[in-house]
């Protein structure tokens, strides 16, 4: 079966490729990149190595060699080279240690009204409810308090109950 995507370098690439290899300053994914391209090149001058032989003599999978080889073909060089950009930029909520500090404060005060003690949905919505931050999830108010091993509960049963509400 024939290659889906074939490599034919110009001698600018090929130039450009060896002298990313030849550098000592080149990063770990770029030269093994640029290295599977050289490798990969079925031009005149180039060794047109196999898919399977390429990526284990490099130690990385057929299938990164196959998308290294499509994005060089359908891109071009640098896009095959540098890596894709997020389609998703990251959160930007980030919990610092004042937000770390007040919800632990919380924590520690009195549990509301009809409340034993703390629950962490309850911290999660308060936290909210005084501007601590926009928005917070119950599992990373867990995070934090198992991070600064605080307990919310006094016998480490795990479960938080109403005032008067009997134990199942």
């Amino acid at each position: 079966m024939p290659p889906r995507y074939r490599i034919t370098l110009t001698e600018q690439e090929r130039k450009d490729l060896e002298a990313l290899t030849r550098c000592g300053k080149t990063g770990a994914k770029k030269f093994i990149h640029a290295r599977a391209l050289l490798l990969c090149d079925a031009g005149p001058d180039g060794p047109a190595w196999t898919v399977a032989a390429t990526a284990e003599a490099l130690g990385v999978t057929s299938r990164t060699i196959e998308h290294l080889k499509k994005r060089f073909v359908e891109e071009g060089l640098e896009a095959a080279l540098e890596r894709k950009p997020r389609d998703k930029p990251p959160r930007d909520v980030i919990f610092d240690g004042a937000f770390e500090a007040r919800l632990i404060a919380l924590a520690c005060s009195e549990a509301p009204e009809g409340y034993q003690r703390w629950t962490v949905r309850l911290l999660a919505d308060k936290a909210v409810e005084l501007n601590f931050a926009s928005s917070v999830s119950h599992m990373t108010v867990q995070r934090i308090l198992k991070k600064t091993n605080l307990s919310l509960t006094s016998a480490n049963t795990g479960k938080s109950r109403r005032k008067g509400a009997q134990p199942l």
